[in-house]
């Protein structure tokens, strides 16, 4: 069947808001991240701009008169233009005898000329033109532009001349043409990224070092890419016949009629329901709206899903991600980098923790050397379940605990000892954190290129958590039975298996936060980053690689 773009009957471009043109004066990259891609990071600066816009947040219209003195003040005048195509929603009107000024309210100070005078900065004269021009389609002249920047609290003047006019013009025609071509524009990088609330997700001067693949020291941030701060709380819910509720901006538990637990939604960065857990539609909403992942296990730890608000749009991303998995070549490039990283972080574990025989050490290395060369998946599996065997023979030399824990290898669904329920526990949280990942960076969980996919199966938060699994999933087992946090007693023996108690479960969940805040160095770039981070800044880099913003991608390992 032809589609409507087909018979050229394209669909109508969406109305611009000029604080996306706004961002594009800024930066393209930030302007595309916003619009096309629909990513939003709030942080420090956005917070206090909000606090500075709150004077002029409540809506009006414009009064049916025709007399610009009597209007008075105008706040937060919402227009639009299908003409222009455009929208805005402008602070303040000032009515005059024959026009009007516009107000517009910046969190931060203004910028000095050359002489040394305060003069308003170049996007935010870029958004007071278009907002002239939107008043200007609405009957009304625009006399001047004022900027108030709340933190020098001073007020600066913007000529709204023809020329700026016409500068807004040129901007938005380069934004549109931006949006239409598809392709992220590279970064700034410059002092502006530092202060941009899309640090986190952006990672400017990390993008250029991966297009590049140069190691220069003087290319990389001065500080991590993220900002500072407790992540927040993660709220465990597994006891049978609990609720979840929401009541004054917290989310409660209650068993049997009394609540027995309560965290402000703003403190949570996640919750967790194991089994038969009831939870509230409004609870639900909230977290949605909060962008709160609530995740959802079986009785015996089986991460199910998730559910989460709309993510971002990430089509381009998607679309690259779709043609990578048909490019054999690619594929299996991308597959066989991140096998060898989990081998090398294998063998480093072992090194660390474990007594290991010499061959045993050099195999795995020979292994790791090959991945590179191998022809196709299936020899690539291969290699990596050789690998593994090998791993999992040794694993039991790692285990130090004062308590008698059997290990005699791997083995699953269901798990037969506590040590391999554990393990299952420990890969089922952490593809459950690598599919949240996968979803707000945009691409999708369940096509990856190393695990074929299959029905409710993440593939490629399985790929992805192949590099994590010795660093993160294994350490943290690990971490429990040689500090004895857990013992055997801990564990329920049932007919289908071997599956941690509420007790243990709850040991488990410390010790797992303990390890995903633990700070590492990056390998390439030398500054330290929390595990739980560096989840992040790896599928960043592979949604790089998927959109063709870099030629290559590298697995993270340790040293």
């Amino acid at each position: 069947m032809e589609s409507p773009i087909d018979k050229g009957q394209e669909e109508a471009a969406p109305l611009m808001p000029i604080r996306r043109v706004h961002n594009y004066a800024y930066c393209p990259r930030l302007f595309y991240m916003q619009w096309v891609d629909g990513v939003f990071v709030p942080n420090a600066d956005t917070v206090l701009g909000d606090t500075a816009h709150r004077r002029v947040d409540e809506p009006q219209t414009i009064p049916e008169t025709a007399a610009f003195k009597d209007m008075g003040e105008i706040r937060s005048l919402s227009l639009s233009s299908e003409e222009l195509g455009l929208s805005g929603v402008i602070d303040l009107v000032d009515f005059l005898t024959e026009g009007c000024r516009i107000i517009d309210y910046k969190k931060g100070n203004p910028r000095r000329n050359e002489q040394g005078d305060w003069s308003v900065k170049y996007n935010d004269a870029i958004q007071l033109a278009g907002y002239a021009l939107l008043l200007r389609q609405h009957g009304i002249r625009a006399l001047i532009g004022d900027v108030y920047y709340a933190e020098a609290r001073r007020h600066v003047t913007v000529e709204l001349t023809e020329d700026l006019l016409d500068e807004f013009r040129r901007v938005h025609k380069a934004a549109r043409e931006t949006a239409e071509r598809g392709a992220c524009p590279d970064p700034v990088c410059d002092s502006r990224c530092l202060s941009c609330s899309a640090y986190p997700v952006c990672l400017p001067f990390e993008s250029r070092w991966w297009k590049a693949r140069r190691e220069e020291k003087n290319q990389l941030p001065p500080r991590a890419p993220m900002p500072p701060g407790d992540p927040g709380e993660i709220l465990v819910v597994q006891q049978f016949g609990s609720q979840v509720r929401l009541s004054g901006g917290e989310i409660q538990v209650f068993l049997n009629g009394e609540q027995v637990a309560g965290i402000p939604t703003h403190q949570l960065c996640e919750v967790c329901l194991y089994g038969a857990i009831q939870i509230t539609a409004q609870a639900q909403q909230m977290l949605m709206q909060e962008g709160i992942p609530l995740a959802w296990f079986s009785p015996a730890g089986r991460f199910i899903g998730m559910t989460q608000g709309v993510f971002c749009s990430g089509v381009d991303a998607r679309m690259g991600q779709y043609a990578l998995y048909r490019d054999s070549a690619r594929r299996l490039y991308l597959a066989s980098e991140i096998i060898r990283a989990k081998i090398h972080n294998q063998r480093v574990v072992l090194m660390r923790n474990g007594n290991a025989n010499d061959a045993d050490i050099k195999k795995l290395a020979s292994l790791r050397d090959s991945c590179k060369l191998q022809p196709n998946l299936l020899s690539l599996r291969g290699v990596e379940g050789t690998a593994a065997s090998i791993y999992f023979s040794n694993f039991s030399s790692m285990i130090k605990s004062r308590f008698s824990f059997d290990f005699n290898g791997r083995n699953r669904r269901p798990p037969r000892d506590p040590v391999n329920a554990l393990l299952s526990m420990a890969y089922s949280i952490l593809v459950k954190e690598l599919t949240g990942v996968a979803h707000a960076v945009g691409l999708d969980p369940f096509l990856g290129f190393f695990h074929s996919p299959r029905y409710g199966r993440p593939a490629l938060s399985l790929d992805m958590m192949e590099e994590f699994r010795p660093l993160i999933a294994d350490s943290t087992v690990l971490s429990l039975l040689n500090r004895s946090e857990i013992a055997p007693g801990d564990f329920t023996n049932t007919s289908k298996g071997v599956f941690l108690s509420d007790t243990a479960r709850r040991q488990f969940w410390r010790a797992w936060t303990r390890r995903m805040d633990t700070e590492i160095t990056h390998p390439s770039f030398g500054y330290k980053m929390s595990y739980r981070r560096m989840l992040s800044v790896q599928m960043r880099q592979l949604w790089r690689f998927c959109r063709n913003e870099v030629p290559s991608y590298s697995g993270f390992t340790t040293r």
